[in-house]
């Protein structure tokens, strides 16, 4: 049986996002996609929808968000060099370190805060308390 263009064309997202290096593992990748964390052209995937290249694929995972665009579909793991030419990576750079937001940290075994201390912290994060 021979293969057509249209079947070798495509590969499974949960595959593509193992093989371009994306994930660490393929059951990640495929948790990741139930989840809901795997969105396909802007349509959350489930583990088998198939990708193909000009999709962007954007994958939420370790804290942040990636933007890619398949520019070739690949079924195996591949090398680093390799997985790189297949895909575009359209990620916006992070926020520079002045921007983002500072989070009180509290010195380990210090208990828990005080009235005085809470109150200081909830207005660091601008909540208002009633």
């Amino acid at each position: 049986m021979a293969a057509t263009p249209e079947t070798s064309a495509t590969v499974r997202v949960d595959s593509w996002i193992w093989a371009v290096r994306l994930t660490k593992t393929r059951s990640q990748a495929a948790t990741a996609c139930r989840a809901g964390h795997v969105k396909v052209n802007g349509d959350r995937a489930k583990p088998a929808q198939h990708v193909k290249p000009g999709d962007e694929v954007r994958v939420f995972h370790a804290g942040r968000e990636r933007i890619v665009e398949v520019r070739q579909p690949l079924a195996k793991r591949v090398g680093a060099p390799a997985a790189a030419e297949a895909y575009t990576d359209r990620t916006p750079a992070p926020p520079p370190r002045e921007h983002v937001a500072l989070a009180a940290v509290r010195d380990r075994g210090a208990g828990r805060p005080t009235k005085r201390e809470r109150r200081e912290l909830d207005q660091l994060r601008g909540a208002r308390r009633p």
